[in-house]
């Protein structure tokens, strides 16, 4: 059975990532449009679900990973944002 002081720790970093991930993970006004972009469109939805299940992993590990799960999200979050750039650029030809 974990200790109080474990419990709360896990609790504490658990509240803080979800809180972290929730404000990476909503990307409204970065959305590649898909009847333009389609094959951008879908990088972003694989993009997003491997955060997603980045996310799950973390939480089903409580968050023992090195860092390695948090870094993965981060780089994944560049990817979302380069394909949008991508998508512009291919507007501006």
């Amino acid at each position: 059975m974990r200790s109080k002081a474990t419990f709360w720790k896990t609790l504490i970093i658990g509240v803080a990532v979800i809180g972290l991930l929730s404000s990476c993970m909503s990307f409204p006004s970065e959305r590649v449009s898909a009847s333009r972009h389609p094959n951008l469109a879908e990088a972003q939805t694989f993009v997003q679900n491997a955060i997603n299940k980045l996310s799950a992993a973390q939480m089903a590990n409580e968050f023992d990973m090195n860092g390695h799960a948090g870094r993965a999200i981060q780089l994944l979050n560049q990817a979302y944002a380069e394909i949008k750039l991508a998508a512009e650029a291919a507007n501006r030809q």
